[in-house]
């Protein structure tokens, strides 16, 4: 073990750069979590030893360069259905876009080396202490919270996602899912000082705190459910499909065979975002109607409700569009349309947190003489809903309330409720046929982290999967494979009580890692009392 780790240490950016690919197989479809794990530890090894802050934040940036290649390597798939662009053009795209996710990591190691060299300056054969893994863990829990909203922000695949797979991400409920993160190598640190004599009694005097915050394991058992009965249905309609002309009818036919009732009793039919190209809405100029049943939007209502018992509410994505004073269309709303079985339209809900490049080509002056476009088709621009909303659906002789959150939306740790209008549980109406085979199970492991901070199941419905409901636990209680039609007739689960980050959100996270910061910097601090 001696001579492999000199060996790595000789050549540190390459085993750096390599671990942080290696790491990436921790994530889903893979779920190898033991790997992100050792992989952590030859990180937190080698940085320990920096000699500069220069130096510690390009160890950190190799990692997630390493990290984020290989756990977005979906994203090459989307340019494969964008004809403006050549497919092998992902290729590239994908690790340019790791370059720029990898500063977060590289702050977070820059930030750790810093206090650890305030607190005790770096020297020749300096190791890993409890300093600097406290420090690392804090900075990680700030890096990824940054990463979540700078730029519109990228939240994908959060490091504490690695515990979904043992049942161990319960502590989000607590602190939400970028303080796992910091917690996991908290525990990983902690764990390699308590392999050392030297400092093994301090390791497992602070190792007991980790693991309980961490490790609130997800109960087993069946899920209580409501009396809120749920059709969902997965077309699997391919993106290639989605748009190609003369595939309306068959996508709809598609829709329509696994939407029929099996018995009399009320249920919430719930399709996927974009699922209709259908406009909804009266009062659009005539050209936007037609193709589409009865030429108009009550003629589309109608088709719908063909559908639907009595007593149904169907909610299905599709497009809103907006037009200026002169009736020209200049903007289009992703949303997803709430009506009941008399064709009546209960209720929109307009996505807040767009997809750059997929729903609106940013710096579009720039870009569009270059020749670049949306990785989906069509060259107008989405516009950006008010954000997290409650929809309130008379259902059945009550009121049931459901958050709305569509596709992307649902990455975003602690902006994905309207807390002063908690709902009964989330719909995801989804797109992911572009998200290739990797994309899908990393959509929902998110999901669920989502159903625990929360304490609210989700039910998502995507056009080839995968659909699911999930559980106020995450627990995924029914689903449909990937590339598969089918509909899941169920009752939705019961909601929890509000969980700590449900009424308090991301501050708890900032807390936690100003506390890990604290005691990083605690023996500077007694130092200076004792002068």
């Amino acid at each position: 073990m001696t001579t492999l780790l000199s060996l790595l240490e000789k050549h540190s950016r390459l085993a750096i750069l390599i671990a942080g690919g290696l790491s990436a197989i921790g994530f889903a479809p893979l779920n190898l979590w033991p790997v992100t794990m050792v992989c952590l530890a030859l990180l937190m090894h080698i940085l320990a030893k920096a000699e500069s802050g220069k130096r510690a934040f390009l160890l950190g940036w190799l990692f997630g360069v390493g990290q984020f290649t290989i756990s977005n390597n979906w994203i090459a798939t989307a340019f494969t259905f964008q004809a403006n662009m050549p497919a092998w053009l992902g290729w590239c795209a994908v690790p340019l876009i790791a370059l720029y996710l990898a500063v977060y990591p590289g702050l977070a190691a820059w930030g750790a080396w810093r206090i650890r060299n305030a607190v005790a300056p770096v020297s020749a054969g300096t190791t890993l202490t409890t300093t600097f893994i406290l420090a690392f863990a804090g900075c990680w829990i700030i890096s990824e919270w940054l990463r979540s909203w700078v730029f519109t922000g990228f939240a994908w695949n959060p490091l504490g996602i690695v515990l979904l797979p043992i049942n161990f991400a319960g502590g989000a409920r607590y602190f939400g899912s970028y303080a796992l993160g910091g917690i996991a190598i908290a525990i990983v640190g902690l764990g390699m000082l308590a392999l050392k004599k030297q400092t093994r009694q301090q390791a497992l005097l602070m190792m007991p705190f980790f693991l309980f915050t961490t490790c609130q394991y997800i109960p087993s058992g069946p899920a209580l459910t409501t009396s809120t009965a749920v059709t969902i249905v997965q077309p699997n309609i391919s993106q290639v499909d989605k748009y190609a002309e003369g595939f309306d009818e068959i996508n709809f036919a598609r829709l329509a065979q696994n939407s029929v009732p099996k018995n009399a009793k009320p249920r919430l039919l719930l399709w996927p975002e974009a699922a209709i190209p259908w406009k909804l809405e009266s009062g659009y100029p005539f050209r936007f109607y037609q193709f589409q049943p009865g030429e108009s939007a009550v003629g589309a209502r109608t088709m719908l409700t063909q559908l639907m018992n009595p007593g149904d509410v169907l909610i299905t994505g599709g497009d809103r569009l907006e037009f200026d004073d002169d009736a020209q269309l200049i903007g289009a709303r992703n949303s997803a349309t709430a009506m009941d079985s008399q064709g009546k339209i209960l209720g929109h809900y307009d996505k807040a947190h767009l997809v750059p490049y997929g729903e609106y080509l940013a710096l579009r002056g720039l870009l569009e003489p270059l020749g670049v476009a949306r990785l989906v088709p069509g060259n107008l621009d989405f516009w950006p809903g008010p954000g997290p909303q409650t929809m309130a659906l008379s259902f059945d002789g009550r009121r049931i309330k459901v958050g709305l959150q569509i596709c992307y939306e649902i990455i975003f740790s602690g902006q994905v409720v309207d807390r002063a209008n908690r709902p009964d549980f989330i719909f995801n109406p989804s797109n992911e046929a572009w998200f290739g085979s990797w994309g899908q199970p990393q959509f929902q492991a998110q999901a669920r982290l989502r159903a625990i901070e929360e304490g609210l199941p989700v039910v998502r419905t995507t056009p080839t999967g995968i659909s699911a409901i999930i559980d106020a636990d995450g627990r995924i209680v029914n689903s449909l494979p990937f590339k598969t039609a089918g509909r899941i007739d169920a009752e939705v689960p019961m909601a929890k009580a509000p969980t700590l980050f449900a009424r308090y959100g991301n501050i708890l996270p900032l807390g936690f890692a100003a506390l890990l910061i604290a005691l990083a910097l605690l023996p500077l601090a007694q130092r200076r009392t004792l002068r």
